[in-house]
């Protein structure tokens, strides 16, 4: 959604330039909480964590593979010769990078789920910018600011929060379906871990700790004044 802020700032501050700066209207609209109410969102993220869920399985899958290899390894290790110690030794760090390689490609930076996501989000951010034109087109407003974005607000006057005519304008309005929607946390898996032996060498270096994404807060209705610190 902060693609929905510097669309809108580069159209609408060229109108405000070249007009009396005074005259200008403007408002602001949460954008997080327009999209936790589209159902469309809640689907896209229902769709992420069930690829997310998938592929976690597959890792986990394969982690326990690594980890039998390891053990086995240990169990066997007093009678193997240093030639076997080193070729097993090998096919066990060999499996533990690719369970790494295949997190990367699936949960790194730009892998699967990152460009699954944007994929999937995309037609709903676009439905949501063009209500957010038609309605600062109504009302005539020469900018109008994302709450949700980059932008700090360390105040924001409700007369000028234009949120509920967006939501209108989606079919939102609506008391029955003006109601907040979750909003989809994508799980994420922990890296694979190479159990500790003072006489095995991995090159994965220490073991990581594995730390449990904590899920989002459901988006609140926008409050009548917000405060925020400036960054």
């Amino acid at each position: 959604m902060k693609k929905i802020l510097g669309l809108l700032l580069a159209s609408f501050l060229l109108t405000a330039a070249s007009s009396d700066v005074r005259a200008q209207k403007f408002g602001w609209v949460d954008s997080e909480y327009i999209m936790a109410k589209l159902p469309e969102f809640a689907k896209a993220q229902d769709e992420l964590n069930a690829l997310s869920e998938n592929w976690q399985k597959e890792i986990e899958a394969q982690k326990k593979d690594l980890d039998k290899l390891y053990h086995s390894y240990q169990a066997e290790e007093v009678v193997l010769t240093e030639p076997m110690k080193k070729k097993r030794q090998d096919e066990i760090l060999k499996k533990e990078q690719d369970i790494k390689a295949y997190q990367n490609k699936q949960f790194g930076y730009e892998g699967q789920i990152f460009k699954k996501r944007q994929e999937l989000n995309k037609p709903v951010q676009d439905k949501v910018f063009e209500a957010v034109e038609k309605v600062a087109k109504k009302k005539q407003l020469a900018v109008l600011f994302d709450k949700s974005g980059d932008v700090t607000m360390l105040y924001t006057n409700p007369a000028h929060d234009y949120t509920e005519f967006v939501l209108e304008e989606l079919g939102l309005g609506a008391e029955d379906r003006n109601q907040p929607g979750p909003k989809g946390v994508v799980k994420t898996v922990a890296p694979p871990k190479t159990p500790v032996d003072p006489n095995f060498e991995s090159d994965s270096g220490a073991p990581e700790t594995t730390v449990k994404p904590k899920a989002a807060k459901p988006a609140a209705r926008p409050s009548r004044v917000t405060k925020k610190s400036p960054k």
